[in-house]
């Protein structure tokens, strides 16, 4: 008889010890490891890599995964540019998987490239979407300025947003 309760102790405790293995599992890896990423994209126009090495030091950063025909991802384009005086003090990186030519016009379209605290790129390998485990665009990540992570966005942010999250 206590052989049996024992048995069935173990038994009920299986279902709780699993779920809690799936959940961990289940983590997107930036809250597995809340760091700025180990990345490597390639900028717009020319083809440069450019990795987490090349991130400016002591500044937030904002990793915004797009693609360049999402309205939405237009739209967040159009309000980071006009809102970019009280953005100034973060680094944006716009990164797609869609051809370079397509992230090129986008940039030009939107008046991104003419910021020096913004950088276009291509990610060929799909690396930001399948780390952050992105499901829809524009998806935005933010870090403060040691590298840690500090918020996400899944459907895009509203400036105001963008400024609280970057203080």
């Amino acid at each position: 008889m206590k052989r049996n309760i024992i048995l069935l102790l173990i038994l009920m405790l299986v279902p709780f010890v699993a779920f809690e293995q799936t959940e961990k599992e289940s983590l997107a890896p930036y809250l597995k490891n809340p760091t700025t990423p180990s990345f490597h994209v390639y900028t717009i126009p020319d083809s440069t890599l450019f990795t987490k090495e090349d991130l400016p030091k002591g500044l937030p950063v904002v990793i915004i995964y797009f693609a360049p025909d999402c309205g939405h991802c237009q739209y967040e384009a159009k309000e980071i540019v006009h809102n970019m005086s009280k953005l100034e003090n973060a680094f944006f990186l716009w990164v797609a998987f869609r051809p370079m030519n397509e992230i090129s016009e986008f940039g030009k379209k939107y008046g991104l490239e003419k910021f020096g605290n913004i950088k276009l790129a291509r990610d060929p390998k799909y690396f930001i979407p399948s780390f952050f485990k992105v499901e829809f665009t524009p998806f935005i990540a933010v870090y403060d300025s040691e590298g840690n992570f500090k918020k996400e966005f899944r459907m895009g942010a509203k400036p105001e947003e963008l400024i609280e999250a970057i203080k």
